[in-house]
Formats: C-alpha cells, sequence, structure tokens
C-alpha cells in the first residue's frame, strides 16, 4: 500500500475517533489543588486525604453527587430493635491482592481507628457509640450501641474499610509506600511523590462500575495559576478548585470545558447573640453599648435583609455562588422548602432597627479570614452594605485562618465570616454542631463559635435526632431549620460553586461535597 495513501488512512481514523490522537490514550491526568497527608484512609478525615481515599477503598455505603446513601460494601442494614443494627456484606468482593473481602475486615477496620497515632482528624466519633460486634457469618455482622443510634448508617457506613491481612500492624509509612495500601475500590495504588503526584491503576476486579480511564496520575499543584496554564498547555486533562475570578476567561475557550455545581459549604455570617456587652458593638455616638443589640432577632433580621446576597454572588463571584437561607442546600436531607434567601431591603431594615430602638444604628466591626477565597472580599462588601443600611462600620479587620479560627473559638468577635461545609446526607450534623446549644458534655455546638441557644430549637433537634425514619427525620430535621432561621440563629450568604475545567475531550459529573474524583471523568460524547 502507498505511504501516503497509508497516512491519509490514519489521519481519518484520528479524526473519527476524536481529532487528536490522545484521544485513543487510556490515561487521565488531573491537577489536584490539595494534596493527601498520608495514603492511609483512616488516617484524616480532612478533605485532602479522602479524596484519594476514595479512590484505592472503599466504605460500607457509597454516597452519590448529593451526598445521598446507597449500598457499598455493605447490601443491606436493618435494625430489629433501637440499639441493634444488622448489616448484610457484599458477597464476591476481594480485595486488590486477591484475598476475600469479610466480616473481619469490617470489624478489623471499625476498632483500628482510634488505634490511629497522631491522627489530626480521626474517624474515632463515628464508631465510638458501638458497644459490640459480633460475626455472625462471614458476610453478616451484628452490631450493638451503647445508646439508640438512628445516624448509625450516616456514621459508621463513611468509614473507609482497610484489608486486615494487610493492615494489621501496618504504620502510615506502609500505607505510603504500597505496602499496606490494599483495598476494594476501583483504582488500586501505585506510588506517591510527595508535593509532585499520586499514580493509581484501574482494579479490573472491581465490583462496582468499572471507571473509564486504565491509569490516572494527580498531579499536586495548589497553585491556581500553575493548574490553569497546564490544562491550556495540554499538561493536565482536569483541574480542581478553579478560582470564580477566572472564569470568564476559561470560559471563551474552546477547546475547555468548565463543569459547575453548588457546593454544601455555607458561608454565613455569625453573630455574637449570648453576652450583654459584645467586644466590637458600640452606640451611634462611639460609646460602649450596655445593651447588646444583637441578641435582638429584629436587628439580626435587619442586618440580613441590608445584605444583596446576589450582588455578593455576581460581582465578588462571578456568578458563581447561591444566596442561601439555610445551613444545606436543596437535595441534602433537612432542607427546609418553606426558607428563602432574605431580598435585599435596606428600607424594612432600616424600619426594624428603628422598632429595636436603634433609629441611628450602631457601630460594628466585622471580622474574616485572609486567607480562605472570597471571605475578606465579602467582609468589605457587606461592610458597604451595612452602611448603606443605617449602621457604622468601625473596620473590616482579616487574620491569616489558623489565627482566626482560634480567636472564633474564644468569642474574641462580634459580626464575623465563618463556613461549614456538610459532607453527610443530612443536615443533622451542622445543625447539631454549629446551632444548637454548645454543651461540650452532651456533644452539641462544637462549632458554635457565636454561643447562639434556642431551647426550642435544641428540643427540635433533639427531637429528630431520636427518630429513626428517615423520611420522618427529614421532616423534624426542616421544621428545626425553621425555627433556627427564622430566628437568624445566624444570618446565611451563600453557596459557593464548586469548579472543575477539563478539555473539550472529557467529560465531569460534579458532586456537591467539591470531591475531584477519576471515576467521575469520561470520555465526552
Amino acid at each position: 500500500m502507498h505511504k501516503a495513501f497509508r497516512t491519509a488512512i490514519a489521519a481519518t481514523l484520528v479524526t473519527l475517533m476524536g481529532g487528536t490522537a490522545s484521544a485513543l490514550a487510556a490515561d487521565l491526568v488531573i491537577g489536584s489543588s490539595t494534596e493527601p497527608q498520608s495514603i492511609d484512609p483512616q488516617f484524616s478525615r480532612t478533605a485532602s486525604n479522602q479524596g484519594i481515599a476514595e479512590h484505592i477503598f472503599d466504605r460500607l455505603v457509597t454516597l452519590d453527587a448529593k451526598l445521598q446513601i446507597h449500598p457499598g460494601l455493605a447490601l443491606s442494614w436493618t435494625n430489629p430493635d433501637p440499639n441493634t443494627w444488622i448489616v448484610k456484606l457484599r458477597p464476591g468482593v476481594k480485595f486488590q491482592d486477591g484475598s476475600p473481602f469479610t466480616a473481619d475486615d469490617v470489624v478489623f477496620s471499625f476498632q483500628r481507628v482510634s488505634k490511629i497515632p497522631n491522627s489530626p482528624a480521626p474517624f474515632t466519633s463515628n464508631v465510638s457509640f458501638i458497644d459490640k460486634m459480633d460475626i455472625v457469618d462471614p458476610l453478616t455482622i451484628k452490631f450493638t450501641t451503647k445508646t439508640p443510634t438512628p445516624l448509625f448508617v450516616d456514621l459508621a457506613g463513611t468509614v473507609y474499610i482497610v484489608s486486615k491481612k494487610a493492615a494489621e500492624g501496618a504504620t502510615s509509612a506502609d500505607f505510603n509506600s504500597g505496602r499496606a495500601a490494599i483495598g476494594t475500590g476501583p483504582y488500586k495504588f501505585v506510588s506517591w511523590a510527595p508535593g509532585n503526584q499520586v499514580v493509581l491503576q484501574r482494579n479490573d476486579d472491581y465490583w462496582g462500575p468499572k471507571p473509564a480511564y486504565d491509569n490516572v496520575t494527580i498531579k499536586l499543584m495548589s497553585n491556581a495559576a500553575a493548574r490553569e496554564a497546564a490544562l491550556r498547555s495540554g499538561g493536565v486533562d482536569l483541574i480542581d478548585n478553579v478560582p470564580p475570578a477566572d472564569l470568564a476567561a476559561l470560559k471563551g475557550i474552546s477547546d475547555i470545558t468548565l463543569h459547575e455545581m453548588p457546593s454544601a459549604n455555607l458561608i454565613y455570617l455569625a453573630l455574637d447573640t449570648a453576652r450583654d456587652a459584645s467586644p466590637f458593638i458600640v452606640g451611634a455616638d462611639g460609646k460602649p453599648l450596655e445593651h447588646n443589640p444583637l441578641k435582638d432577632v429584629r436587628v439580626r433580621k435587619a442586618m440580613s435583609l441590608m445584605v444583596n446576597r446576589q450582588l455578593i454572588a455576581d460581582r465578588i463571584f462571578n456568578g458563581a455562588a447561591v444566596p442561601a437561607a439555610q445551613m444545606v442546600p436543596d437535595g441534602i436531607i433537612g432542607h427546609s422548602d418553606a426558607l428563602k434567601p432574605d431580598p435585599y431591603d435596606p428600607a424594612a431594615a432600616k424600619k426594624l432597627l428603628a422598632d429595636a430602638g436603634f433609629p441611628n444604628g450602631f457601630g460594628l466591626t466585622i471580622d474574616a479570614a485572609s486567607d480562605l477565597a472570597g471571605d475578606s472580599d465579602t467582609a468589605q462588601a457587606l461592610g458597604q452594605l451595612f452602611s448603606r443600611g443605617g449602621l457604622k462600620i468601625n473596620g473590616v479587620v482579616t487574620q491569616p485562618f489558623n489565627v482566626y479560627v482560634g480567636n472564633a473559638g474564644k468569642q474574641a468577635f462580634s459580626a464575623f465570616i465563618f463556613r461549614f461545609g456538610t459532607t453527610t446526607p443530612s443536615s443533622m450534623p451542622a445543625m447539631t454542631n454549629v446551632l444548637m446549644t454548645y454543651d461540650k458534655a452532651a456533644g452539641t455546638g462544637s462549632f458554635n463559635r457565636m454561643r447562639y441557644s434556642n431551647p426550642a430549637y435544641d428540643a427540635a433537634m433533639r427531637t429528630a435526632s431520636a427518630e429513626f425514619d428517615p423520611e420522618k427525620r427529614g421532616e423534624l430535621l426542616a421544621k428545626a431549620a425553621d425555627i433556627a432561621f427564622s430566628d437568624y440563629a445566624v444570618v446565611p450568604l451563600y453557596f459557593p460553586q464548586n469548579i472543575w475545567a477539563s478539555k473539550r475531550s472529557i467529560d465531569y459529573d460534579p458532586n456537591v461535597a467539591g470531591d475531584t474524583l477519576a471515576m467521575s471523568a469520561h470520555p465526552a460524547q
């Protein structure tokens, strides 16, 4: 056959297969903004660790793009009485070294979580309520809890399962080297070069849907500009955490596709509602106030009405944020359809201030983290909006997050911007930790840095937390949300978008958690 003819045929085949030879490749290169602390999936619950773990290891349940639960390594679960759960495991599952997955691995994994040294964010609370674990047969476990635990599956079900054979006695270094990094997940661990990349290979014996790509390289690139440059040059196929400021430029590039979904990460304004005198609040005359105006719900509502949420979303986030009215977005259990974002209405806000006894407003300082995307800009915007609404803004103060979070926990602020990301199927953890009355012994209000307290809300949450029926529990959580947000426990601002960008030849299924997963990527149709 003539050489030119053969070349023409080859060119035609390349065109039919997608236009470039790279479309024939079975490899995927991801530019990731975060890096794991360890390959051990139980070492830390932080997002950077879990994003890698989900490729290699499985949990008893899987979570879909909107964080809803589906069977994973567990096929079913029942609770014959409030303190008992029977879990049936999936048959025929093998670890990546060929050994069978059994109940022994689950029991070992749950026992292991409290024994991992130097864990910065352990899974201990996910299993601490378990009193006994009895292996009925190789694929059945009977769990006995210390107290009734309706959220057993939400908590225990999301602990990563490791191989007893591979992980018994293993250290974090053994996982990092690959010796103990043996899971049942869709990808096998190949290597990790800290500060450089993680390499994975498809597990062709995986029990679930087979990923589209044979080999995955996750390049660790904390700098957003470097990730975008690598995508434009073809050095990577997919990047995460695209800054909103860069959206317009990327949308203008024909070879790049953006993939967006509202996150479950609520950005909110926390207000000091607990103290009679708050540290950064003064009267309109600049003198300290004897009575803290933030304790009055009319003042808190007035401040919410002063916030032009859509303006913030458009100007600061280039439209990549959704105005918020509660802890979780639509699609997560506990979301209340009755709650809508307050409209921007400075006239109504001024009337409420006057009704509350502050016709001339009062002085306020706003605090925010300096190094969390959008927070300091949002604080500046709130300062301008509050000034238009009748308040006197004495200053906007920012600090690095590692300093800021400690000061917030010490109640050092009067009005401050904070965030909470929901990574569970329901709003229960968020509404328990952020809004319930702070009680260390009871384990409520752990992140209630403004020390908000509402007995009616607490009672509603206790009722919801004791309900075993998921549908009823969701309804009760929604009613509790109505109580808290009608009382302006915090002022919800927005849910920022999770944004990924890829070559046009690659499609990506986004998720509210913001996880960057090779399993969610596939060739574009």
